[in-house]
């Protein structure tokens, strides 16, 4: 129940829950996910094919290995891909479908991404790329790219004469 009408395009706020009042949202005329995007005021069809950009993914360096983590909530392991181009590029995609709507239901608030992701990175020189790894667990895609282990120079004492 709405306590005050809105003149902003339907939306509405009780004043008594400080949680329910929408807060401007500068992109929300733009066709890309925005976390403050309402159901009321976002087309349907621009719902349907929103990109999921939203995909963080970090990358560390450890003595032994180069390590991806993706979070990836919602997603199986079936949905996700992960290749190796010959040119050292690893690529990360997948696709998160949108929820089907049921006509009797009421959206309030349409907050997570949905459609298909790809995340590209070029790897060093010294990345094995024929012992790649991934695996995932809890909605956390780990990639493991081993790397060449570096010669260290050999260092040979030379005896001094004299």
């Amino acid at each position: 129940m709405s306590l005050i009408p809105s003149r902003f395009g339907g939306r509405r706020s009780n004043v008594f829950d400080p949680f329910s009042m929408d807060l401007w949202d500068p992109f929300k005329d733009f066709p890309f996910p925005s976390s403050s995007l309402s159901a009321s005021n976002f087309p349907q069809t621009l719902r349907e094919n929103t990109t999921f950009v939203n995909t963080r993914i970090d990358w560390k360096e450890t003595p032994e290995a180069h390590v991806f983590k993706a979070d990836l909530p919602g997603l199986k392991k079936e949905e996700v891909k992960v290749e190796i181009e010959d040119d050292r590029v690893l690529q990360i995609s997948g696709e998160r479908n949108v929820e089907k709507e049921d006509k009797n239901d009421t959206w309030h608030r349409v907050e997570r991404s949905s459609g298909k992701f790809m995340r590209r990175f070029r790897l060093p020189e010294n990345a094995k790329m024929d012992q790649v790894k991934a695996s995932m667990e809890n909605g956390v895609l780990t990639i493991t790219v081993p790397k060449v282990e570096e010669k260290k120079p050999e260092v040979k004492a030379i005896e001094i004469s004299g």
